[in-house]
């Protein structure tokens, strides 16, 4: 059979919500999308100029376009996360799924025992979580033992076992860590207490068991029951200890799911928290590989699905950063100010360390892929054509004119390449002319470049503003190399940017990777020059110092440099020191001149 061209497949779909699926020639799935009109979604993606390679080259590879007609747009969305993640197509998100998340149980039976778990099994059991770290669950676990002494065997407590005196009290009971049920020494009205309390807390809330504790305690205390008082005042303060640690906003906040996003020109890194009685009960990060630019409300919407599914939350108000679709019978707030702000600022910050986390992990496990990922953001902040893989910053130094240096440093894939820097004396400039002494290096440099038939660089930064940017220009000029490199010049007092023929600077967010590294040429820029002119001063003072000693000559004025470093260095040193190093008749001028 045939297969209609694809504008002819186009035109056949239906004004409807629905989940669409791009086939290849082979018949092999490449890409699942959801669509509040079908057609109209569709059709965008063969009628419009895509910013994205990526999703340029999909479109090329299309041939079949199927699709799944549904009730509504949220069903749309539920049906793609779904087969999004059982055929996993090579141009979607990947949202895998994670069934090893501990949990806690609280075990259908007489006597319910509450342990943690990886496996949930449908028997009537309550399961709490699932919790994405293991150590959550210990504390929790730890801070209940401590509150309310539970059973941990897996004996049959039926009223029929014990009264027969089947089983007898262990270890446990001894070390009060169990109330000795399985002998009937605990009523089950008395434990069942105990596992509503446990329920409470394992919600978030702890008002109802602090109330009891803190009446259990008056009792004991008015029946001059001290020492039992004692000991549940000290449970109190485990509980309270514990409220204050976990409680972040107002308890009356309850249960909410929270997410936040923050994305780069790779990854999405969606944050998750499920907020009980203004207490966090949860907490996840997920990190998402962008495949076709997607936007943030695309990359959110799929993300509360799949963590909403994936942590089996019900929740029916969710607060988020801006309007999205996530159901017909969830409630969403974008919260502006007050506790909500709190707490979805809360999730942001959370978004952010995970992300600075993976950063590190990632400098260390994946240098490539750390590189790739700066290089893009570069290339995208600074508007370039191409990524600035290879980076050259200048810098001049003076001092009142004098001995006038000048730096050049080259940055390899965001890194220093020390073994290509360069230092220059200025030659054919008189006095204190930072312009003219630009002008000079900058041709000096890629003049050489261009005659070894060296690489040139990508981008060249001009420490300085609009004037040392004009007389590097003159140079590229000269060269015929205006328009092949990116020049651009940056001032230090607001870490302006400019371009050539622009006269509004560029001003980049100062915690963003690209003016840190911009920053970071500067400054190697500035300390290479300085370094390079204090030592060609130092050598010049010297020189002039020593010029008058007879039998003192270049050669043991930088042996003499080398040892002492400086000028000072030499006039304290003993006649011994200089003996050492230079023999005993120079020594003995060079002493008998500075006395």
């Amino acid at each position: 059979m045939t297969i209609p061209s694809v504008a002819l497949q186009t035109t056949t779909l239906p004004n409807k919500p629905g989940v669409y699926q791009y086939y290849d020639k082979d018949d092999k799935l490449l890409y699942i999308g959801k669509a509040k009109n079908l057609k109209k979604r569709v059709s965008s993606y063969f009628t419009k100029q895509h910013d994205s390679g990526k999703t340029r080259v999909l479109v090329k590879k299309i041939v079949t376009i199927k699709h799944i007609v549904v009730d509504t747009e949220t069903d749309a969305l539920l049906l793609e996360n779904n087969l999004i993640k059982k055929y996993q197509p090579r141009y979607n998100i990947l949202l895998k799924d994670d069934k090893t998340y501990p949990w806690i149980c609280i075990k259908k039976e007489r006597y319910p025992r509450v342990f943690s778990t990886r496996r949930m099994i449908k028997d009537g059991s309550e399961y709490f979580g699932p919790y994405t770290s293991k150590k959550t669950v210990h504390t929790l676990l730890d801070l209940i033992n401590g509150l309310y002494p539970l059973r941990n065997c897996n004996y049959d407590l039926s009223d029929k076992n014990i009264e027969s005196g089947k089983y007898k009290v262990c270890l446990e009971y001894h070390l009060a860590n169990c109330l000795g049920a399985c002998e009937g020494k605990q009523t089950e009205e008395s434990y069942l207490e105990s596992v509503a309390a446990i329920r409470n807390i394992l919600k978030g809330n702890f008002k109802e068991s602090l109330l009891a504790f803190k009446n259990q305690m008056k009792s004991f205390a008015k029946n001059l029951q001290f020492e039992d008082a004692q000991k549940v005042k000290e449970k109190m303060e485990v509980l309270m200890n514990y409220q204050s640690k976990s409680t972040i906003v107002n308890s009356k906040i309850n249960n909410v799911d929270v997410f936040s996003i923050i994305t780069d020109e790779e990854y999405g890194y969606v944050n998750y928290l499920q907020i009980s009685y203004g207490s966090i009960i949860r907490s996840h990060t997920l990190e998402i590989k962008k495949k076709l630019a997607e936007t943030d409300i695309e990359i959110l919407q799929l993300a509360v699905i799949e963590l909403r599914n994936r942590f089996q939350s019900h929740c029916k108000e969710i607060y988020v950063p801006f309007k999205i679709n996530a159901g017909e019978d969830i409630k969403i707030y974008i919260p502006k100010l007050g506790d909500k702000k709190h707490i979805l600022d809360l999730s942001i910050r959370n978004a952010k360390y995970y992300r600075m986390e993976r950063f590190k992990q990632v400098r260390i496990t994946d240098p490539n892929r750390h590189e790739n990922r700066i290089m893009t953001q570069m290339k995208k902040d600074l508007r370039l054509s191409q990524e600035p893989r290879h980076i050259e910053c200048f810098d001049n130094s003076n001092i009142q004119g004098t001995n006038p240096v000048a730096a050049c440093v080259v940055f390899k894939n965001g890194k220093p390449s020390k073994k290509d820097y360069r230092k220059y004396n200025i030659k054919t400039v008189v006095g204190p002319d930072d312009f003219a002494s630009m002008e000079e290096v900058v041709y000096r440099r890629y003049k050489r470049l261009l005659d070894e038939k060296q690489p040139l660089p990508q981008l060249i930064i001009i420490d300085g503003g609009k004037g040392q940017l004009s007389s590097s220009l003159k140079s590229l000029d000269k060269l015929n190399l205006r328009g092949q490199i990116t020049i651009i010049g940056i001032a230090k007092r607001l870490e302006e940017l400019f371009y050539p023929d622009d006269p509004i600077p560029l001003y980049l967010d100062k915690k963003t990777e690209t003016l840190k590294i911009i920053q970071q040429l500067r400054n190697e820029a500035h300390r290479f020059g300085i370094t390079f002119h204090r030592n060609k001063r130092s050598k010049e003072a010297l020189n002039t110092s020593m010029d008058a000693i007879d039998g003192i000559g270049e050669k043991t004025v930088i042996e003499l440099l080398k040892n002492f470093k400086s000028l000072e260095r030499i006039k304290l040193a003993t006649f011994e020191e200089l003996t050492e190093i230079i023999g005993p008749s120079k020594s003995k001028k060079i002493k008998e001149f500075f006395k």
